[in-house]
C-alpha cells in the first residue's frame, strides 16, 4: 500500500465544502496529505477543515473562482501560506440545468468559466511547484456528459466535455516534467449538483437503472480512484478521464 501515500504531499481542492470536492478532500487526508480546501462558503468549509483527519495539517481559503483574474490571487496565498502544493483537484463546479431557450450569455459564461476555465488558470499557477518537487498530480471533474448529452445541459455539456479535452492537452503539455493530469468523470453520485435528480423517485431509479451495476453511486466508490490519481500508483498513467459510473457509459 506504500504507492498509495500521500505522506509528504500537499494536495488542494476547489469545491470541498460539499459533494464529491468535500469526499475526495477527506481521502486525500486519510492517506496522509497535508490538504488546502478552497470554496465559496467559509461555514461550510470550517465545517469540512474540522471534520477532517487532524494527524495530517488541513487549511482552507475563501475563493470565488469565477472570478477567473483572482486565481493567481488565490494561488499566491496559498503558496505563501503552506508552500508548494503537488496535487491540485479541481472539484468545483456548476450546473444551472436550463432549458436551451433561457440560456443567456451570462449563465453560458459562468458554467464555461467555472468548470473549464478556472481549471485550467488554477492548476498552471501551481505548475511551478510540481517541477520543483520532480512530482505533479492534477485531477479534473469530468462528467457522463463529457460522452453523453442530456436534457436542459447544453453549457453543461459543453464544458464538461471540455474537461476530457482540457485534461488531454494538460497532459500533452506538463507530463514530460512528471506531472500526471487525469479526469474522473462520476456517474449519478447524490450531491447539491444533483439534487434534482435524487430528490425525485422516479429519476433516482432512471438513473440506477441506466447503469451496468443496478445502482447509483456512493462517495466510497470514488476514494480508489482518487488515491490512483493522486498517488505513485499512477506513475505511468496521463490524459486519461475514469468513468466511474457503474458501467452507466457502457451500455
Amino acid at each position: 500500500m506504500e504507492m498509495f501515500s500521500l505522506a509528504g504531499r500537499r494536495a488542494l481542492v476547489t469545491g470541498a465544502s460539499s459533494g464529491i470536492g468535500k469526499a475526495m478532500a477527506g481521502f486525500l487526508a486519510n492517506a496522509g496529505a497535508e490538504v488546502v480546501l478552497v470554496a465559496r462558503r467559509e461555514a461550510e468549509l470550517a465545517a469540512t477543515a474540522s471534520a477532517l483527519p487532524s494527524e495530517g495539517a488541513v487549511h482552507w481559503e475563501v475563493a470565488d473562482l469565477m472570478d477567473l483574474e483572482g486565481i493567481a490571487d488565490v494561488a499566491d496565498t496559498v503558496l505563501n501560506r503552506v508552500g508548494d502544493i503537488h496535487i491540485v483537484v479541481n472539484a468545483a463546479g456548476v450546473n444551472l440545468r436550463q432549458p436551451v431557450d433561457e440560456v443567456t450569455t451570462a449563465s453560458w459564461q459562468q458554467t464555461l468559466d467555472l468548470n473549464l476555465a478556472a481549471p485550467f488558470f488554477l492548476a498552471r499557477a501551481f505548475i511551478a511547484g510540481m517541477r520543483r518537487a520532480g512530482y505533479g498530480r492534477v485531477i479534473n471533474i469530468a462528467s457522463l456528459q463529457s460522452e453523453r448529452a442530456f436534457p436542459n445541459g447544453l453549457p453543461y455539456g459543453a464544458s464538461k466535455g471540455g474537461v476530457a479535452q482540457l485534461t488531454r492537452a494538460m497532459a500533452e503539455t506538463w507530463s514530460p516534467d512528471g506531472i500526471c493530469c487525469n479526469a474522473i468523470a462520476p456517474g449519478f453520485f447524490p450531491t447539491e449538483l444533483t439534487a434534482p435528480v435524487f430528490s425525485n423517485p422516479d429519476t433516482e431509479q432512471w438513473a440506477a437503472s441506466g447503469t451496468a451495476m443496478g445502482r447509483n453511486g456512493e462517495m466510497a466508490d470514488l476514494e480508489g480512484p482518487t488515491l490512483f490519481f493522486a498517488s505513485e500508483a499512477s506513475r505511468y498513467v496521463t490524459g486519461q478521464v475514469l468513468y466511474v459510473d457503474g458501467g452507466f457509459t457502457a451500455r
